[in-house]
């Protein structure tokens, strides 16, 4: 393996040449962890069974399939439309990187279990479910999803109780895969652009927060607000469909609601400074431009950083936030904003996923990987064996690997424990794989 040193102001870390492809390949594995409902006859990870097969909605519609949000078995709309927006821009951008990883297939696929599950979600034009299963009853138990005997309620959004951050977030799903699916399955890409359409006429003609209409959302993903998921949406569809409406309502609503950023980072509740990024890209307009400089000069020379080099966001999930502005200023590099520095930036921050930081942070890869995530499904030995709260307690590893996941990952000072009872930093998510498997297709395809 090439080794070579990588110079971070008075830090020095031997980095490694890591096999992209591969770290890709392992991801698409955990997406396949993470499958609800039945299992195509395809399916790599074979420990996983069918599951969740009596998911319905409030009057009897199937709403079997989509994913598992984390370690649990909640489905989560919102940060579940956020991941498929945020792979199948991977795909779309990147497309090379994926085929150079012999992955192109595996991240349609992926893309695909997300967005045929919304398809059933999105039930009338002004109708959307945006939750299976009840957050703290989910969490009350521990087992395997094929065992799972709770109520598991299903919560919609309407024009009498919208989420205009949900509604819109799912259209830019839909519009972001309508463009993966153009050249492949073009009557599927035209049903996804057309829901995608009428999701976001809904998105915008009534207007709220989801976790105000699906008050046990509020718990897990809260919502901070929805005017950015109407910018972001909007470019989404403007890109999907090239009509100029879509940019020109983008722009609009981006001047209307004087964006500012919350927390600094991009990902499921935050996507200013992705809106600003594809604003850029598409009108090539300074003022879009010079804010995606800015944001990821910031994340660069002036944010937080652990003491070997990682760039500190937030303390649960730190590993999430990292990737997901490595992303972001990967998009940016591809678009020539400072491209070498942002490319250098990447390759470190991904490295210190990997192992430059002394051990691998992802399931089943590399030195020293995670193998106590607080993850249930992985956690259980297979049937019929007991899985249970004891299992949950034991210091023994899970029993199956997790393929591929990034766990939350370190504290401020690199501290971690490779302890299942600790969700901060050791549980996994659909989310915090998409930002960082879509980074290493733009770096596999350099």
């Amino acid at each position: 393996m090439q080794i070579f040193l990588f110079i971070l102001g008075s830090l020095t870390l031997c980095q490694a040449a890591y096999d992209y492809g591969d770290v890709i390949r392992n991801s698409l594995l955990f997406y396949e962890a993470q499958r609800s409902g039945k299992l195509p006859s395809d399916q790599l990870v074979t420990w996983r069974k069918d599951s969740a097969l009596n998911d319905k909605g409030q009057n009897g519609e199937d709403l079997t399939g989509g994913y598992y949000d984390a370690g649990d078995y909640v489905k989560f709309g919102f940060p579940m439309a956020y991941t498929i927006t945020t792979l199948a821009w991977g795909a779309i951008d990147y497309a090379d990187g994926y085929t150079k990883a012999n992955a192109m297939d595996g991240v349609r696929k992926a893309i695909k279990w997300g967005t045929d599950y919304f398809l059933k979600a999105h039930v009338s034009q002004n109708t959307l479910y945006g939750q299976v299963g009840e957050g703290q009853v989910d969490h009350n138990s521990w087992g395997r999803p094929e065992d799972m005997t709770m109520e598991r309620p299903a919560y919609k959004i309407d024009t009498s109780n919208p989420g205009s951050d949900l509604a819109a977030e799912t259209a830019a799903a839909f519009a972001a895969a309508s463009i993966v699916f153009k050249n492949v399955d073009s009557s599927y890409s035209n049903t996804l652009l057309n829901h995608a359409k009428e999701l976001y006429n809904f998105a915008d003609s009534y207007r709220g927060l989801y976790s105000d209409s699906i008050s046990d959302a509020k718990n897990f993903y809260s919502s901070s607000g929805y005017e950015d998921e109407l910018v972001w949406g909007a470019v989404w569809l403007y890109k999907a469909t090239g009509d100029n409406s879509y940019l020109t309502k983008a722009e609009q609503l981006y001047d209307e609601f004087q964006l500012q950023y919350w927390n600094g980072n991009f990902g499921w509740d935050q996507k200013i400074s992705g809106a600003e990024m594809l604003l850029s890209q598409i009108t090539q307009n300074s003022k879009y431009t010079d804010k995606v400089k800015g944001w990821c000069d910031w994340m660069l020379y002036s944010q937080e950083r652990t003491p070997k080099g990682l760039v500190f966001v937030s303390e649960w999930g730190s590993l999430r936030s990292a990737a997901n502005v490595v992303f972001i200023c990967l998009e940016a590099a591809s678009s020539g904003i400072s491209a070498s520095e942002y490319r250098n930036f990447a390759t470190q921050q991904i490295g210190y996923m990997l192992g430059d930081a002394g051990q691998s942070f992802v399931g089943g890869f590399g030195n020293n990987p995670p193998t106590h995530e607080h993850h249930r499904s992985s956690s259980c030995p297979d049937a019929p064996a007991t899985c249970d709260w004891n299992t949950f307690s034991g210091t023994q590893p899970n029993a199956h690997v997790l393929n591929g996941a990034l766990v939350g990952g370190p504290g401020i000072n690199d501290d971690y424990q490779d302890v299942r009872n600790d969700a901060v930093h050791n549980e996994v998510a659909c989310d915090y794989n998409a930002g960082f498997q879509s980074a290493l297709a733009a770096l596999n395809a350099l």
